[in-house]
């Protein structure tokens, strides 16, 4: 797997043009490729910007934006609002304030049709078959420091890469292995794209083995084959119900808890 960055201008809130970047920026693509998209140029591109000048209280913004949120008095430290949104755990809505040029930037109001669009205008600007994408963004990770890469969304391939019924290297038969290819491949792409100044907002993943290339959106096919748990049925179920969640106006009802 080769995962190449890609420099870009700058893309500036509060609103720019993606279609074009992508134009501009992305070399000549080929078949069986996947094209990391920061989450940051996609909501730029979406107009999901608010000066910061104009916002009183940042957390009646985080709430207007999480489907699930903790008050930060149940936080120590108070310094950070958890929440859920699009069925991801991730501080304060995904709201972010780095490379934004005094704008609060949003998540993509609906990441799945965002990376559908994009998707659909690659393959047809460069006249391809096996072409897929995501959108990332980078979190962080319980009981570790820094951050690594996500997923919002993807497109144009099978999520996940199933082992059950086969055997591993001493016979014994697997029962529950998969593999989440969207945020394996988004936390190479975002190793590489950065979170400072490196101004490479997008990468290119080639040479990619053992991904399987639609041209439809994907859906559940039986037991363990939904790319998306839903909590009571998710094996870290006990810490999500152990606090009490309350309800923000995302309004996704994946998140129900």
């Amino acid at each position: 797997m080769v995962v190449k960055p890609i420099k870009t201008r700058r893309f500036r809130p509060p609103r720019d043009d993606l279609e074009e970047l992508l134009v501009s920026s992305l070399p000549r693509l080929g078949e069986n490729t996947v094209v990391a998209v920061a989450s940051k140029i996609v909501s730029i591109g979406e107009g999901r910007c608010i000066p910061r000048d104009r916002v009183k209280d940042k957390d009646k913004l985080i709430i207007g934006e999480a489907d699930r949120y903790l008050p930060r008095d149940q936080v120590p430290g108070r310094w950070v609002m958890h929440t859920l949104k699009d069925n991801i755990f991730m501080p304060s809505a995904g709201i972010d304030e780095s490379n934004a040029n005094g704008y609060y930037i949003l998540w993509p109001r609906n990441p799945t049709k965002s990376v559908q669009k994009i998707g659909q205008f690659l393959r047809k600007k460069y006249r391809l078959k096996n072409l897929g994408v995501i959108i990332t963004d980078s979190h962080s990770v319980p009981l570790r420091r820094g951050v690594i890469g996500i997923s919002l969304a993807h497109w144009g391939f099978e999520p996940l890469k199933g082992y059950r019924g086969t055997q591993d290297i001493f016979g014994k038969k697997l029962v529950f292995s998969q593999t989440n290819l969207p945020d394996g491949l988004a936390a190479a792409a975002v190793v590489v794209m950065g979170e400072g100044q490196e101004q490479t907002p997008l990468a290119v993943i080639s040479d990619l083995v053992g991904i399987k290339f639609t041209s439809h959106t994907v859906r559940p096919r039986g037991p363990f084959s939904s790319f998306v748990v839903k909590p009571p049925e998710d094996m870290y179920r006990p810490f999500l119900y152990a606090v009490k969640w309350r309800k923000g106006r995302g309004g996704a009802k994946s998140a129900s808890l």
